[in-house]
């Protein structure tokens, strides 16, 4: 089967499946290894404690693989300064770069002139809209099954990206939902040209800062153990139900704002479940596709899986 699209080509890549930006879990070990088996990996941006450690991070996926990888830059309402992260990406020759959680154009104004392909995450038609307006090359269109940051409007991603394909005329790439070969067929069957994943890509081998609680949650969990978190924040997130976010929920419905929910929903309190497994202290991302991962592959065994699944389908159309 021809897996070329138009995402491949901006790209440059091989099959059309990106990895998520992940917080806290997207380093250069998960980033070269979707890289090298034909996919663009990312590291992200933000989860650094500062831009040479960033640096760091970039020549690391740069001894790791010679193939195209992306750097992303989480710039939510509450986020930190990133202007001089982005300093390092430009400096680096990062090839890729993708922006989410809020709006892009000072990032954009920051590199314009250079060579850089930009994606953006939206999570609605009109948003897909501003972002090829404001010149993205190609949009990533979340709907309300997947992990972490959502849109406002639960759209379910089968009726999302139709939608937003009809909208814009950059490429379209799928996320939330897809976690194997039937779910990549299905974004490219709405008119999607790729597909990203997050929570699928926590589940293998190579996302090596992930606790083994985590992962195990994630194969054990079923699509009915996600909850959406801030949403009194106007910032609605899915993550796996447990007594953290119940904790969480609870103190939504006296509407505390940021200050008063910050302790429950901080990068500390992500960190304790994500890498020291305390599950009954903090908070991990998850989207509802959780309720198919059965397994911790290689991310190359993933991938391959994927593509045969997918060729498998196809034959079947004929």
């Amino acid at each position: 089967m021809n897996w070329k699209t138009r995402v491949t080509e901006l790209l440059n890549i091989q099959y059309p499946i990106i990895q998520g930006g992940l917080a806290h879990l997207a380093y250069a070990e998960l980033a070269a290894a979707v890289s090298n088996a034909g996919g663009l990996g990312q590291i992200t941006a933000m989860s650094m404690d500062n831009p040479e450690e960033l640096r760091n991070e970039i020549k690391k996926v740069q001894s790791l693989t010679d193939k195209p990888f992306g750097v992303n830059f989480a710039i939510g309402q509450h986020g930190r300064p990133f202007s001089e992260f982005v300093d390092i990406a430009i400096q680096e020759n990062v090839p890729v770069i993708s922006v989410t959680g809020g709006n892009p154009t000072p990032l954009f104004q920051q590199i314009k002139g250079e060579k850089m392909i930009k994606l953006v995450l939206v999570a609605s038609k009109r948003q897909a809209q501003k972002a090829e307006e404001l010149g993205a090359d190609a949009v990533m269109v979340v709907g309300q099954e997947g992990g972490g940051h959502l849109g406002k409007d639960d759209i379910g991603t089968f009726v999302l990206i139709p939608q937003v394909v009809d909208a814009v005329s950059i490429p379209v790439i799928a996320s939330g939902g897809v976690g194997d070969g039937r779910g990549l067929m299905a974004a490219l069957s709405f008119g999607a040209e790729g597909v990203e994943m997050g929570t699928r890509f926590i589940a293998t081998e190579e996302c090596v800062h992930a606790s083994e609680v985590y992962k195990r949650a994630l194969i054990e969990g079923e699509e009915s153990g996600t909850v959406v978190i801030k949403r009194s924040l106007g910032a609605p997130a899915r993550a796996i139900s447990n007594s953290w976010t119940k904790r969480i929920l609870d103190a939504e419905t006296r509407n505390p704002g940021y200050e008063g929910l910050k302790e429950y929903i901080s990068g500390e309190a992500n960190k304790r479940y994500i890498y020291d497994g305390e599950s009954d202290q903090g908070f991990a991302w998850a989207g509802q596709v959780m309720g198919l991962i059965r397994n911790i592959p290689s991310v190359k065994d993933l991938i391959d899986g994927m593509i045969s699944q997918g060729e498998d389908i196809r034959r079947k159309w004929k």
